[in-house]
C-alpha cells in the first residue's frame, strides 16, 4: 500500500468516531526507553484492545531525540514550562453506550498502567476529534512509515474556551489547505478538571498544572522535515501565526516515532490481536496463515 495518495483524501473514515479521548503518557523514569515502548506495544496495547466498547484505539509513540524545528518559534507564544512527553493516546468510541460497557470493565486496563507510566492524563472529547485532511491510504498504521509526523500541543492565553477553539480551527483550516500538509488531525478536548482526574490509575500521577488545562492538540503530517521547514517558511504560514498570541500561550511540539493502531471500526487489528512487533513480523514474512479466521478464532477465544 502506497504511503501518500496525492489525489485522495480519507479524512471521511474517522467520522464513525462519535467520542473519543486524547490522553498524553509520560513513562516512568526508570524503567528504560525500550522496556517502556514494548511494554506498552505488546503487553498493554493488546490488553486495551480488548477492553469491551472500544470502537478506535491508537498509539503515539514519540520520540525525545528530536530535531529544533519542530514547531517555529513565535513571538509571544512560549514552550510549556517543564514538559516531556512519551507519547499521546487516542481512545474512542461509536456512542455513549459503548463508552459505559468500557468504562465498566476498565479497571483491568487502568490497574495495568503503574508499570509503565509515571503519569497520564485523559482529555476528554464528547464531540470527538477533527480529521481535516488525510492523504494516507493505510487506515491501521503499525510503526514507523518514514512520513514526518508531529504533535503540537497548545495551551489557551486566557479562559475563554470559544475563542481559544476558534483560534485553533482557524489555525487548522490554514495548514490544511496546503498541500505540504499530508494529514492534520485537531483535537480540541474540554477543559480538564484536577478536581476529577483522569484516567482513574492507581499509583499514577494525573494532575496537571494551570496552563496545561485548556489546551489543544493538532496531529501534523509532512512528506519530509525538509518539507515541513519549507512550509513553515511561507507567507500563508506566517501570516496565520501573527494573531495566535491574542489565544495561545503555549505551544510544544513532539516528534512521532511510530503510529500503531489495535482498533479501528470496533475491530481488533492484527497488532491488537497479537501485539505489534508480532504482527509486524507476520507481514514481514508473509504468514497468511496466521491470519486465516482459525488462527484469529483460536487466539482470540482459546478455542480451535
Amino acid at each position: 500500500m502506497p504511503k501518500v495518495s496525492i489525489k485522495s483524501d480519507f479524512k471521511e473514515r474517522d467520522a464513525a468516531i462519535a467520542i473519543n479521548s486524547y490522553t498524553t503518557v509520560l513513562r516512568r523514569p526508570r524503567v528504560p526507553h525500550e522496556v517502556f515502548a514494548t511494554y506498552w506495544r505488546d503487553v498493554h496495547g493488546p490488553l486495551c484492545a480488548r477492553i469491551p466498547g472500544l470502537a478506535w484505539y491508537v498509539q503515539h509513540h514519540f520520540d525525545r531525540e528530536q530535531d529544533a524545528h519542530l514547531w517555529p518559534m513565535i513571538d509571544g507564544i512560549a514552550p510549556f514550562p517543564d514538559y516531556e512527553l512519551d507519547g499521546g493516546v487516542e481512545i474512542g468510541f461509536a456512542t455513549a453506550e459503548d463508552q459505559a460497557a468500557f468504562n465498566d470493565a476498565s479497571h483491568i486496563l487502568f490497574a495495568d498502567e503503574q508499570n509503565m507510566f509515571a503519569a497520564t492524563v485523559a482529555y476528554a472529547l464528547p464531540d470527538g476529534s477533527r480529521t481535516f485532511v488525510d492523504r494516507m491510504p493505510d487506515p491501521i498504521p503499525n510503526g514507523d512509515d518514514g512520513i514526518d509526523r508531529i504533535h503540537v500541543h497548545f495551551g489557551a492565553a486566557g479562559k475563554d474556551a470559544a475563542a481559544f477553539g476558534k483560534c485553533i480551527i482557524g489555525l487548522a483550516q490554514t495548514l490544511a489547505a496546503d498541500d505540504a500538509v499530508l494529514k492534520l488531525r485537531l483535537h480540541l478536548p474540554d477543559r480538564y478538571d484536577n478536581a476529577e482526574p483522569a484516567p482513574p490509575a492507581p499509583m499514577v500521577d494525573h494532575l496537571v498544572p494551570p496552563e496545561r488545562e485548556l489546551i489543544a492538540v493538532m496531529e501534523i503530517a509532512f512528506e519530509t522535515p525538509l518539507s515541513r521547514r519549507a512550509f513553515f517558511s511561507t507567507d500563508a504560514f506566517g501570516n496565520a501565526a501573527q494573531s495566535l498570541k491574542r489565544h495561545i500561550a503555549c505551544a510544544s511540539a513532539f516528534a512521532v516515532s511510530g503510529v500503531y493502531t489495535y482498533v479501528r471500526d470496533k475491530q481488533l487489528t492484527l497488532a491488537g490481536l497479537r501485539g505489534s512487533r508480532q504482527a509486524q513480523l507476520v507481514e514481514r514474512l508473509g504468514a497468511n496463515n496466521q491470519i486465516a479466521p482459525d488462527v484469529w478464532e483460536l487466539m482470540l477465544t482459546g478455542r480451535p
